[in-house]
């Protein structure tokens, strides 16, 4: 798909002269832009929830809420065990969102880092091998870390987390024939998008928003943005 991708923004963007974009920017574009509608699905599945729960789909075909649920599901990983070091459980490094985390078999309760002491220092409410507890770090601030801390801190091993990841890192590779790219999908760092065919046009007019913005050419940006208001019509 990501060479489609690729040929269709390069002829939006040759058609009026509208300037060139090299493979590398290609590549950082179109990182940028399946990132910006991989977390998008997350909140048009909110969204469709709440439509869902006012009647406003059906189920079949027009299921939004399933059919988003279905793509998120490709990104979630489960059983992944955490390495211990320095107290903490560092989280894997693609994690988006965590769904679950779990000590031996059972569930780790989720709690803030303002609970900490209340709940430690209970007699109790103390966290036990039996019924553990855990905060991420930084979660108090504007972003939050990658390390989480399991309470009671004798937990040491045997935790495992259930995640959603981010899609990996688009990549088109190519090989430079009479001085031009041109595509070679056999290359060991070739990566295709994540996200699925239907989410095309969507990924061509987000490259050629941001490869507007970089070659300075407001028509581009505009064109993109138009085409992309056009589509959030249909789907409303």
């Amino acid at each position: 798909m990501i060479n489609e991708v690729r040929n269709t923004v390069m002829a939006v963007l040759n058609k009026d002269n509208n300037g060139y974009v090299t493979p590398e920017e290609f590549n950082l574009f179109a990182r940028q832009a399946q990132i910006e509608l991989f977390e998008e699905y997350f909140y048009d599945y909110s969204r469709s929830v709440v439509l869902r729960n006012k009647r406003r789909y059906n189920s079949g075909y027009s299921d939004i809420p399933k059919q988003t649920e279905e793509v998120i599901d490709m990104f979630s990983l489960e059983s992944v065990a955490l390495v211990h070091a320095a107290g903490v459980f560092t989280l894997p490094t693609d994690w988006y969102t965590l769904t679950a985390v779990k000590y031996s078999g059972l569930e780790v309760e989720r709690i803030s880092q303002r609970q900490v002491l209340n709940l430690v220092n209970s007699n109790l409410t103390a966290p036990t091998a039996t019924y553990p507890a855990y905060f991420q770090d930084g979660a108090t601030t504007s972003v939050i870390g990658n390390t989480i801390t399991v309470y009671p801190t004798t937990i040491t091993s045997g935790i495992t987390v259930m995640y959603v990841r981010y899609p990996v890192s688009p990549k088109w590779t190519y090989t430079t024939v009479s001085g031009s790219p041109v595509f070679n999908q056999s290359a060991g760092d070739y990566q295709d998008f994540e996200l699925p065919t239907s989410d095309l046009p969507t990924l061509v007019l987000k490259i050629l928003q941001l490869a507007g913005v970089n070659i300075r050419e407001p028509e581009v940006v505009q064109y993109a943005i138009n085409e992309e208001n056009i589509e959030d019509q249909k789907e409303g």
